[in-house]
């Protein structure tokens, strides 16, 4: 079967420009605009929206060309022409959702792009069938086990037409998107790396591929094509896998080569940095890309996520409102409502919201781990157990669901349960001090401590979020009689809480200034055991402890006791 001309010529292009496709140069970037523009004009041709929007986002951040650079569409083939009719016919009803419809007169055409359309309006229509029937089971949060009926009957002709080599780049794309809605994980790996060499250009091709990726270690074995699109594939799967610092690098570099002006770039660094809890940074740099892009809903439920953590009402508010007068029957939108209603405290109404964005789209992953949340506050633990699934059957990457069913199943007092649960979050979060706190605590509750001193350990290490690391290790070394040791820890908490300024928990604080009172007092270090006792009067819980210590250590004094020789660590 002859090959679609177009098709070609944006393969040709990507591969044939010198020094933009073949090691990821970006010195001709009038070239990249003349890609962008072209794969922005058949990825529309073809119903595939979300890549042409991504396309033409990216060409419009580029400078303008002139009128003798710009290139006319592609010509039509022979098949094309025959085709047209039916094309024309089946692109309006497709347009407007009629899948079935389309599909019934694009049947028997010939060309690669009325054949692509008609496959994947099919596709479509049974994901559409799906999507109802699964909005209809989203009450009880029952595990969804519709399926789409289409997929194995499209995945034997497309197998057949892929053997026979009459899959073009977006044949390759959607033979790809039916492998892996089978969990036909493998094949579907290799089938989307197939549709980058063929069609560099097309990035769904590369998101589906992104999605599929694990770790790093996997990257590192795929043979993916030298192409300027590859830059952009990296910095998006490194960000998804929380290699934050080499995404940012990557980022950075492609606004250096002159994507400056790229909204997209500006709210993958905004995510990255939401990604590791770099709260203010992500707050001014979302703020930055709504000047830029004041209608912009993409992204907006995760800048709604920051406000949130900062219990910034008004803000939230706002925000809400603004997007609900853009679109209010939007996911982003929904999730923007449910994150207001939550700090308000409404869980009911926020859970409702969630539901609504789960009705719009089954399958977007923020909506399943916040619902989950909010059923969490209600004390559903069943509900939220089955919204955190849902969310990882969505993406399995989410750490926030698995770290989120850790947590139901710490409530149920299950911890063999949520240690598992709690190792996956650590596993995709390494660096993240609260996972490793969380498996201390269940390391603890199954008296395995040695392991539970590693994790606080490597809590502190990795920078404590909450403060909370050394507290638990200093009390775990209390626990086995480890003095110097747990001593130790409550210098170092006493020390960083200063070092940093914050509030803590008055609690804690005077936890730590009783224990070392107690212990320069057994020491008979008197001047470090009158210091921390003077602290402990400033604190409720320790004020009457902190006064008998200082008579004690007055009269003692007075006796003309002296310090020990084995002068342990002194608090400062």
């Amino acid at each position: 079967m002859a090959a679609n001309s177009s098709v070609v010529s944006v393969a040709a292009a990507a591969t044939t420009v010198p020094g933009v496709s073949t090691v990821a140069d970006f010195s001709d970037l009038r070239e990249i605009k003349k890609q962008l523009l072209l794969i922005a004009g058949l990825t529309r041709e073809r119903g595939l929206l979300h890549s042409s929007k991504w396309s033409a986002e990216l060409a419009f951040s580029l400078p303008a060309l002139p009128l003798s650079e710009l290139q006319p569409p592609p010509p039509l083939t022979e098949e094309d022409a025959q085709d047209v009719d039916a094309y024309t016919l089946a692109k309006a009803y497709f347009d407007v959702k009629e899948y079935d419809r389309a599909a019934h007169f694009l049947h028997g055409c010939n060309s690669k792009k009325a054949y692509f359309l008609y496959m994947y309006s099919r596709y479509l229509s049974g994901e559409k069938k799906k999507d109802d029937e699964t909005v209809d089971s989203l009450g009880p949060l029952e595990k969804g086990q519709v399926k789409n009926e289409a997929l194995r009957e499209l995945r034997v002709e497309l197998s057949r037409k892929h053997q026979a080599r009459g899959l073009d780049g977006f044949g390759l794309y959607l033979y790809g998107v039916v492998l892996r809605k089978l969990d036909l994980v493998k094949e579907a790996i290799d089938v989307f790396v197939e549709a980058t060499h063929v069609l560099p250009l097309h990035w769904g091709a590369w998101l589906e591929l992104c999605n599929l990726i694990t770790d790093k270690e996997m990257l590192k074995f795929l043979s993916l094509p030298d192409t300027w699109m590859k830059e952009f594939f990296l910095a998006h799967i490194y960000t998804e896998l929380q290699l934050i610092e080499e995404a940012l690098q990557k980022y950075q570099h492609l606004i250096d080569v002159g994507f400056s002006k790229s909204s997209y770039i500006v709210s993958q660094i905004a995510v990255a940095y939401h990604n590791i809890r770099d709260i203010d940074k992500a707050l001014s740099i979302f703020n930055e890309l709504r000047k830029q892009d004041p209608y912009r809903i993409e992204n907006m439920d995760t800048f709604s996520n920051l406000l949130y953590v900062r219990s910034m009402k008004s803000e939230l508010s706002y925000l809400a409102h603004n997007l609900c007068e853009i679109d209010k029957y939007r996911v982003e939108t929904c999730c923007v409502i449910g994150n207001y209603y939550s700090l308000r405290s409404q869980h009911e109404k926020a859970a409702l919201y969630f539901q609504r964005a789960l009705k719009l789209n089954p399958r977007y992953l923020g909506a399943w781990t916040l619902m989950g949340h909010e059923y969490m506050e209600m004390k559903n633990t069943s509900a939220a157990i089955q919204a955190y699934r849902h969310a990882i059957e969505v993406n399995k990457r989410d750490y926030r669901a698995w770290y989120g069913l850790g947590q139901t199943y710490e409530i149920l007092k299950m911890p063999f349960y949520c240690l598992y649960y709690y190792r996956r979050a650590h596993q995709l979060r390494p660096n993240d001090s609260r996972m490793l706190v969380a498996l201390g605590e269940c390391y603890e509750k199954l008296n395995q401590l040695v392991e539970a001193k590693k994790c606080y350990w490597r809590a502190y290490a990795v920078g404590d979020v909450e403060k909370m690391a050394l507290v638990k290790l200093a009390k775990l070394h209390e626990q086995l009689t480890e003095s110097e040791q747990a001593a130790q820890c409550y210098i170092k908490y006493i020390q960083d809480i200063y070092s940093c300024g914050e509030t803590v928990e008055h609690l804690e604080e005077s936890t730590a200034f009783r224990y070392l009172a107690q212990y320069y007092f057994k020491c008979k270090l008197w001047d470090e055991a009158s210091t921390c006792a003077q602290k402990c009067c400033a604190f409720n819980d320790t004020r009457e402890e902190g006064k008998a210590l200082l008579r004690q250590i007055l009269q003692l004094r007075n006796q003309g006791e002296t310090p020990t020789s084995d002068t342990p660590g002194r608090f400062e």
